[in-house]
């Protein structure tokens, strides 16, 4: 039985109290225009700029898989840009999915939650344009969020 919360509906507008991250997964060369960072982009300016500002100073930065980046975009919300796929195509070495990657970023997303007592919010990471499997993903977030008793609701997009 999954501790996750699944609903219908948009992650950039979480209807919870408190605080809240919303995490989604980018890549590590600085592409931000399609999947769910369109929908990040029409209602917040932050996290694109934060990103690319993000990549474009990587030489002095952490910037790389495995990395996250927050940003407060209201009170009570803040983002997290988390770097889990290599590249945008899928080629010769696979998805760009990197699910080492996004655990790492998982972890330092549970930290940050627990510090803010923040619950997560999230489509399913990693498995859009990134090409992964949720049945990869899901129990990351189990073990990295869920066991720690962050709250986290997935957000499926649609009717």
């Amino acid at each position: 039985m999954s501790g996750i919360t699944y609903v219908r509906g948009d992650a950039t507008v979480p209807s919870v109290k408190g605080v809240k991250v919303i995490a989604h997964v980018c890549n590590d060369i600085g592409g931000w225009g399609k999947g769910f960072v369109l929908a990040l982009s029409r209602r917040w300016p932050e996290p694109e700029a934060a990103y690319r500002a993000w990549h474009r100073d990587r030489a002095g930065n952490d910037f790389g898989l495995g990395a996250v980046q927050f940003m407060q975009v209201e009170r009570h919300v803040w983002v997290a840009n988390m770097i889990g796929q290599r590249g945008t195509k899928t080629g010769s070495k696979g998805v760009p999915v990197r699910y080492e990657a996004i655990d790492t970023a998982l972890a330092a997303l549970a930290a940050r939650a627990g510090e803010l007592g923040a619950t997560v919010h999230m489509p399913r990471i990693g498995c859009g344009l990134a090409g992964g499997k949720w049945s990869r993903i899901e129990p990351l977030i189990e073990e990295r969020l869920i066991r720690r008793g962050i709250p986290v609701t997935v957000y499926d997009h649609g009717d």
